[in-house]
Order: structure tokens, then C-alpha cells, then sequence
């Protein structure tokens, strides 16, 4: 089962929910940090790492003694990665998605392929979880192809915990996609409930199960729970506004260690998912 823990903005508690569920499962988990603009699950797994292999891209380099200027390439490019002039072709490889249709086009087989490193994928292993974090190079903006190197090791006998990016852009695409349930993790603010409004419609056109864990609970009013009534939105957890909780997490140490009471609410949070997906999810 693929479980990814998302949400429509950034500070919700991501993270904090995704390393205590994975701790609490009793069975054999795997986890995955897809927020890879930022990863962060390590500082409080503190897994011991191992292989480290890099994530390649395809990018157009252009023969200028073989182009006729033609302007294929240019046309095809919905990203406007190259710019065909008069006695030049000038390519911005940021912009490049490495989706190859430059090279097919091309009738003169002057576009080249070059190689451009986007960032690192990182195998770990921490307290019986299996671990996998991938890191994006600093200036690279493309991050769908490292979060879909990641979930490239997913092991289907493996419970697998997706940690996913905020928001509701193309990385965040690529971290729920296929995925047998969304766990949507929010707070009781305005820019809470804001977000995760983008964030459930997201998760509907992607036609995934999904639920809701509340973070920080007792915080701002209840909007968030008056919405999730209204969308047949399942709350299936909420976490006190609680300064223990606070100081826990800003030491960098697991809630499950320290608050052990908490080890059997997410075991509970994992067996409604559980349920939620063989019911083949009650809001699909």
C-alpha cells in the first residue's frame, strides 16, 4: 500500500506525521522524502545512509554545422527551451522537461543530447524503516524527475509512506500519483483551510482516496472541520495545539518516543487508511 501525506501548504506537519506513522506500523515500512527542494525527515529519523546516485537529464545541444534553422525544434518545445535565429539556436536548459521531442523532429539529426545532473538520490536505513530521500541541486527547478526516480523504488511487499512536497504544483503531482490513498494533513487557520481546499481538489482529479489529519488542533475555529463535513472529508486523526508537542519536534525527536500514547493513535490513523483503501475509499 502507497500512502502519501500531503498538503496544500508548507508547515502543516508534513513531516511530523509521515516519520511517526512510518515508526508505528508494524509491519515492514518503507519511506520515502519527496520534498526534495527541501528534505528533512532524516533530522529526525537520523538514518544511516548508504548509496548515493545521481539523477540525469536528457537537455538539446545544438550542432550548428549540421542546422538548417528550420525552427522544428523551436515549435515542438512547449517550454520554450530553444530559440531558433537567424544563424543561431540558443537553448535554456532550466526550461528543458527532457521529453526528447527536439531529437525526433529534427530532419537534419543536429540535435544532440548533453547530460544535465538534477539532483541526488540517497538510500538509508533507520530503525528497521527502509529510507530513500532525494535532494535537488541548488539553481534546478525540476523536481518531478527526482521525486519519480524515488517512488522508482517502490517495493510492492512494502508498506510505502510517501513524504510529498506542499502545495498542489507538478512535484506534488508526481509524489501522489498512483498512490492508494492521500493523507492530507492541514491546520485550523484560514491559510489552512485556504490551502487544503486546492489541495482536495487536486486529489479528486486524480481520482485517489483521501483523508484528513488536523495538526495543531484546537488552533484558530473550526472552519476546517465544517468544510471537511461538507466534502465528506474524513478526519481521521487530530494532534493537540500542545506544547509538548512543539518542543519535540523543534529538538528534532520523534512524538512516538517521547508522548508513547501517540504510538498507538497513528497505529489507529494507519488502520482507518487501511480500511478507507479496501472500501476502495468512501469519497473517490
Amino acid at each position: 500500500m502507497i500512502i502519501s501525506v500531503a498538503s496544500g501548504k508548507g508547515g502543516t506537519g508534513k513531516t511530523t506525521v509521515s516519520t511517526n506513522l512510518a515508526l508505528s506500523i508494524e509491519q515492514k515500512v518503507q519511506l520515502f522524502d519527496c520534498d526534495v527542494e527541501e528534505p528533512n525527515c532524516h533530522l529526525f529519523l537520523n538514518p544511516v545512509m548508504g548509496k548515493k546516485e545521481p539523477v540525469i537529464a536528457p537537455v538539446p545541444e545544438i550542432d550548428l554545422e549540421k542546422c538548417t534553422f528550420c525552427k522544428k525544434c523551436m515549435d515542438i518545445c512547449r517550454f520554450g527551451a530553444l530559440a531558433v535565429l537567424k544563424k543561431e539556436v540558443l537553448t535554456f536548459d532550466t526550461l528543458c522537461h527532457s521529453c526528447g521531442g527536439c531529437f525526433e523532429v529534427c530532419p537534419e539529426g543536429a540535435v544532440l543530447e548533453k547530460k544535465r545532473s538534477l539532483g541526488d538520490i540517497e538510500h538509508g536505513s533507520a530503525r528497521g524503516i527502509s529510507f530513500v530521500r532525494g535532494c535537488m541541486d541548488v539553481g534546478q527547478v525540476m523536481a518531478p524527475p527526482i521525486i519519480r526516480k524515488v517512488r522508482s523504488y517502490t517495493d510492492p511487499n512494502l508498506v510505502t509512506i510517501i513524504d510529498a512536497p506542499p502545495g498542489t504544483s507538478c512535484p506534488v503531482i508526481a509524489a501522489m500519483n498512483k498512490a492508494d490513498f492521500v493523507l492530507l494533513v492541514t491546520e485550523p487557520t484560514p491559510f489552512g483551510l485556504h490551502d487544503l481546499k486546492l489541495a482536495v481538489e487536486t486529489v479528486k482529479i486524480l481520482g485517489i482516496p483521501h483523508g484528513l489529519v488536523i495538526n495543531r488542533a484546537g488552533l484558530g475555529n473550526d472552519d476546517v472541520k465544517r468544510y471537511s463535513e461538507k466534502e465528506h472529508l474524513p478526519i481521521l486523526m487530530e494532534i493537540p495545539f500542545d506544547k509538548k508537542i512543539a518542543q519535540i519536534y523543534s529538538n528534532g525527536q520523534m512524538v512516538v518516543d517521547k508522548l508513547p500514547e501517540y504510538k498507538e493513535k497513528f497505529q489507529d490513523l494507519f488502520e482507518k487508511i487501511a480500511q478507507l483503501v479496501e472500501k476502495g475509499g468512501q469519497n473517490r
